[in-house]
């Protein structure tokens, strides 16, 4: 909930027969057979136990397997805005909606004793209270503890008169909350080789909310809580690796589409046609080098070292964030420059201080490409629809949002 967002866009397409063509020009046909056949049915629960198991093969071996989260949600702003995934915890499971959040570190969850957390969701979803009361296994963090020291590296943390430790959030949009930090375990399904194991738990501290402010209050995007997947000790990837649950690393993929959703996984995807860039190191966020913003293949006249990281700036990967956003030095540059590549297709005008645009033709014929270039040759290719926001649609006339789309 810090800053920007990048998301992977996926395409699938099914057909019954894939023609591939060699590096002599020599062209093969791959024919596809199905799992299940099609003279009987086949239940929902076991298309999904397949299709969860063959995640496991594209997946990296760990020794103990790797953890599989679903994933809810889109990038639109005026469906959802977010993505977010369930966790169980406690004894007897209990299920709660957390959004996935790699800007912060720590998973926190609304405990029953929360003053301002709202109790209905526009989401449609049914939103929880943790009581650590009802859980045989919960343990209260003490102020001796020492995971209540690894706390103070990701939150204002203190002590009440109850020896209790304690946490106070605040995110980049205003919001916050506090509360304490609770012992207890995390229910998972872990995919080992072909093999998934059902019922798997480890012990993991997380917050549990007794307060909350700003969007956090708010009912028409309500969840139960935030997972972070920052660096930090106190991180579920970082205390779960450190008992050897899981390696220490994540896989997060977002869908664009419409659809949403997307992959949240506790280990390493092993895909051919991915590209890789290097985060910068020693950074308390996912930074990466941002080197140039290119249109239509011409790089923009932006001084480098506007992408420079530094302790006030740099390219910060943030998937709690709903928009992305650009330093101002770049952000008018590139608005200028996009508007100077459609001057003869729209109509330009500025609503609440921000550039759009009025056209009737289809954004993607007339919207320049865009190429986020990184450290390493990784280039992101965004689409008019990707840096645009459709605000309204009147008729045949659709008015655009040009946001501060790239990172900061």
């Amino acid at each position: 909930m810090l800053s920007p967002v990048v998301f992977l866009v996926f395409l699938c397409v099914i057909s019954p027969a894939a023609a591939v063509v060699g590096d002599g020009g020599m062209t093969m046909t791959l024919q596809l057979e199905r799992a299940f056949p099609t003279s009987h049915g086949v239940e929902l629960s076991q298309l999904k136990a397949r299709d969860r198991v063959r995640h496991g093969r594209i997946l990296q071996q760990f020794s103990n397997g790797v953890v599989d989260f679903p994933v809810e949600g889109t990038y639109d702003p005026f469906l959802v805005g977010l993505y977010f995934t369930r966790v169980q915890l406690g004894s007897p499971p209990k299920e709660f909606y957390v959004q996935i959040d790699t800007g912060s570190d720590v998973l926190w969850v609304s405990c029953a004793s929360c003053n301002g957390c709202p109790t209905s969701s526009g989401l449609q979803i049914q939103l929880e209270f943790f009581d650590p009361s009802s859980s045989s296994t919960a343990r209260p963090i003490s102020c001796s503890d020492q995971r209540c020291a690894l706390g103070e590296q990701s939150s204002d943390s203190g002590c009440s008169t109850r020896n209790q430790c304690g946490y106070t959030f605040q995110y980049g949009d205003g919001s916050g909350t506090s509360g304490y930090y609770v012992a207890d375990l995390m229910h998972f399904d872990t995919i080992v080789g072909n093999s998934l194991m059902t019922n798997s738990s480890a012990p993991v501290v997380f917050g549990c909310s007794t307060s909350q402010t700003g969007d956090l209050t708010k009912p028409d995007r309500a969840i139960d809580g935030i997972f972070g997947f920052g660096q930090q000790g106190l991180s579920v990837i970082a205390q779960l690796s450190s008992q050897g649950v899981t390696p220490n690393v994540f896989s997060h993929c977002l869908k664009g589409s419409n659809g949403g959703g997307g992959i949240l996984v506790l280990g390493q995807i092993v895909e051919p046609n991915l590209v890789y860039t290097p985060l910068v190191p020693s950074q308390p966020h996912y930074n990466l080098n941002l080197e140039t913003i290119a249109l239509n293949g011409q790089t923009l006249a932006i001084s480098p070292q506007v992408f420079e990281t530094s302790s006030n700036r740099g390219t910060i990967v943030d998937s709690g964030t709903t928009l992305a956003y650009l330093a101002e030095e770049a952000y008018e540059i590139f608005v200028n420059a996009v508007s100077q590549a459609v001057s003869q297709n729209v109509r330009p005008l500025v609503a609440r201080g921000n550039q759009c645009y009025l056209t009737t033709s289809s954004v993607g014929d007339i919207f320049p490409m865009v190429s986020l270039n990184f450290a390493g040759g990784a280039t992101m290719v965004l689409r008019g629809e990707d840096y645009l926001i459709q605000q309204n649609s009147i008729v045949s006339q659709i008015f655009f949002k040009l946001v501060n789309d790239g990172l900061s």
